[in-house]
């Protein structure tokens, strides 16, 4: 029987790939929204396992713009193994696989290759940056602050 983790576990599990989208958007890449249909869009997508079992965690994966899938499903469906739509389509899924992986790392998320026969081509993230460490692309307080409010004089008749 299929055993999912806690409560609490889900939430920590959904917040570390909330961490990681948004890491990867602010590199620039396409990030796949959950609930979206990747027939739509390509790009990082983001899973989330909730098993309790050591297959369980927050994964990514590249999935590439539809039509270079379609190209490559079609080629492998025909039996045309030559293509070079084939070769091409492994090239970039593990060119953004690296990609990725030296994002998260730099950013202080903790990354490995799957090993997992159901995940191939896979990061799998062990964890994220410790806690209370703000991205290094959050907004700072002095970009917060609006010019010529913050030192306006203050009337004592008011």
């Amino acid at each position: 029987m299929f055993e999912r983790v806690s409560a609490e576990e889900s939430a920590a599990l959904e917040a570390l790939a909330c961490k990681v989208r948004n890491e990867l958007a602010a590199a620039g890449l396409p990030v796949i929204a959950p609930g979206l249909d990747p027939a739509l869009t390509g790009g990082a997508e983001v899973d989330i396992d909730d098993g309790a079992d050591a297959a369980g965690g927050v994964y990514v994966a590249w999935q590439p713009s539809s039509r270079l899938r379609a190209c490559a499903s079609r080629a492998f469906r025909l039996k045309q193994l030559n293509e070079p739509v084939l070769a091409h389509s492994s090239a970039v899924g593990v060119a953004l696989m690296h990609a990725m992986s030296a994002v998260l790392t730099s950013a202080g998320f903790r990354v490995e290759e799957t090993r997992d026969e159901y995940r191939p081509h896979q990061l799998r993230i062990l964890n994220g940056p410790p806690p209370g460490q703000p991205p290094v692309w959050s907004f700072r307080d002095d970009e917060l602050t609006l010019s010529g409010w913050q030192d306006a004089p203050t009337s004592d008749t008011d």
